[in-house]
């Protein structure tokens, strides 16, 4: 659906999905905060994270919003059926003209299910433009999906924060390929992030793709943003004099209250 018109789409045997849950709320992240979207999750994670707040473990079933925005949720057994989804997108889309401006791909890691989102994402993306939110380490698998794609977020994952090894070289790879597209890197910071990663972070950007825009999205604990502002807006400076477009965002939806 663009504008106002709105497309039938028809799915058949298509792969199923492990799905985690579907819902409709405002992006409270990167480039598109703000924006309303219908968030599809999926299950599987190639990383272990040390703040991941999402849980991403394969289940029996999935939460489907019973109304967009409405917060109550009905099952539906996993894996999933593209028809399913977009059956009820569209009835969503229907019942609520236009209030939704794209979908959000997310997990745990979309691109571990690369195969099935190559019969999904044509689908889709005839009912609303797509943005695809990954930890940035898939480049084959960010290469069979990325003509479908309008938004890539990608995540430079600091070993600070992960309490992994940041995948330097797996992000440039990454990076090259998905600034063919809108593409912004989010890092994820905290009190024990380094200036040597930051810096780290910022060279590769520039080297690869100055034009991209750099989200620095500070961890949130207990529902209050972990670092300091004026740390922030430090950070952002010494960032920015890399030649980059550098942004400071919070997880806004966590002061909003919603999904």
């Amino acid at each position: 659906m663009y504008g106002n018109q709105i497309t039938l789409v028809r799915a058949i045997h298509v792969t199923k999905l492990p799905v985690i849950e579907m819902f409709s709320s405002v992006q409270g992240e990167g480039p598109l905060v703000g924006r309303r979207q219908i968030f599809l999750r999926l299950a599987g994670c190639n990383l272990a994270c040390n703040y991941c707040d999402t849980p991403f473990a394969p289940t029996a079933s999935c939460n489907v919003e019973t109304a967009p925005g409405s917060e109550t949720f009905t099952l539906w057994d996993n894996p999933i059926d593209a028809q399913q989804v977009v059956d009820c997108v569209q009835g969503w889309l229907e019942g609520l003209p236009q209030a939704h401006h794209s979908f959000s791909i997310t997990g745990g890691e979309p691109l571990l299910h690369f195969d099935a989102l190559t019969q999904w994402l044509p689908l889709l993306s005839q009912l609303l433009p797509i943005q695809l939110e990954t930890n940035g380490t898939l480049t084959e698998s960010l290469r069979s999906v990325l003509p479908w794609l309008r938004w890539v977020v990608m995540d430079f994952k600091l070993e600070s924060q992960t309490g992994e090894p940041t995948p330097w070289s797996d992000h440039r790879q990454f990076l090259q390929l998905a600034s063919q597209v809108n593409c912004c890197v989010k890092i994820v910071v905290g009190v024990e992030t380094s200036i040597e990663e930051l810096q780290c972070a910022a060279d590769i950007v520039a080297d690869v793709a100055r034009h991209v825009p750099v989200i620095l999205q500070p961890r949130t604990i207990d529902g209050s943003c972990s670092v300091a502002g004026a740390q922030l807006i430090a950070w952002q400076g010494v960032l920015s004099r890399a030649g980059l477009d550098v942004r400071v965002i919070p997880q806004t939806h966590c002061y909003l209250a919603v999904l």
